[in-house]
């Protein structure tokens, strides 16, 4: 059973997105899920810096930080619009404000406005694309890296 098959069944999102620190890319560089709303609209990843996710000169590997960003909005999506929308992340920019070391969070949010803006836009354009930012802070509370993701989000010929 692949992710998207484990995502259409009734798993509570605790465990569904508490599994994923299990998926070889988030296994090896030690990213977790530590919280999950009910909703699924609100979800926060953590990963420590460890010899495993370091880069040369001793702080968090980019690629690392990157990918603790990486399925998240687009799964989110997916659990609360249902199988009549296809949803892809499209494109993403990360910008690193300052070397990331010790642990790092990322908080990742939807309202049910913007769920509903997503609803009303695919009805009138049959397909919407638009920008998320997510904002990873080191544990002192300080922000060292921002992401913004591209999601294309477009209503399924097939319900």
């Amino acid at each position: 059973m692949n992710l998207i098959d484990l995502l259409k069944e009734k798993i509570p999102p605790e465990k569904l997105f508490k599994l994923l620190r299990f998926w070889p890319p988030y296994l090896g560089a030690g990213i977790k899920v530590t919280n999950v709303s009910t909703d699924i609209l609100k979800l926060e990843v953590e990963m420590d810096l460890t010899w495993y996710n370091k880069n040369f000169v001793g702080t968090h590997f980019g690629g690392s930080l990157f990918a603790m960003t990486d399925p998240f909005y687009m799964l989110m999506l997916i659990k609360n619009l249902g199988s009549s929308y296809i949803i892809w992340d499209k494109s993403a920019k990360i910008e690193f404000i300052k070397p990331a070391k010790g642990k790092v969070k990322a908080h990742f949010e939807f309202t049910k406005d913007e769920i509903d803006e997503i609803k009303y836009n695919c009805d009138i354009k049959k397909k919407y694309i638009f920008n998320k930012e997510i904002f990873i802070f080191d544990e002192i509370g300080e922000l060292v890296t921002k992401v913004e993701k591209t999601l294309y989000v477009k209503k399924s010929n097939v319900t």
